[in-house]
């Protein structure tokens, strides 16, 4: 238990010290550094004119002749072979009758009662005083 206690504290203390290690090296690249000079991009021409949209096709306006679907054709009805015979017996076979023995007669001890009030704890008197009022 105490060695996973040292564990952890020494983890912690590691973690703060390389933090604090971490933070003082990038303030001191921030601060030694200055920031490379890009190249600036070119921006792009807008384009004036887009060139025309094509025409949607029309489709051949004929009657709403829906076509007729083929026919399925019937299958053969199928049948299933009869189930075998087994015997069912219709009555439920009678149990023996059992006879336990009789328990022993025991008494069992009372249970004892839980006190409900809490005893007085006494308390020690105070010490005369020495001065009088």
């Amino acid at each position: 238990m105490a060695s996973t206690k040292l564990f952890i504290a020494s983890f912690l203390i590691a973690l703060t010290l390389s933090s604090m290690r971490f933070s003082l090296g990038a303030r001191h690249l921030l601060q030694t550094t200055t920031s490379p000079n890009f190249p600036t991009i070119p921006t792009l021409p807008n384009p004036t004119a887009l060139p025309p949209l094509p025409s949607i096709p029309t489709l051949p306006q004929g009657g709403n002749v829906i076509p007729t679907l083929p026919t399925i054709p019937s299958l053969p009805k199928t049948t299933l072979p009869p189930l075998p015979s087994m015997n069912i017996p219709t009555t439920i076979p009678t149990l023996p009758q059992v006879n336990l023995p009789p328990f022993p007669a025991t008494s069992f001890p009372n249970t004892p009662s839980i006190p409900t009030t809490f005893p007085s704890i006494p308390f020690f008197s105070p010490p005369p005083s020495t001065k009088t009022p």
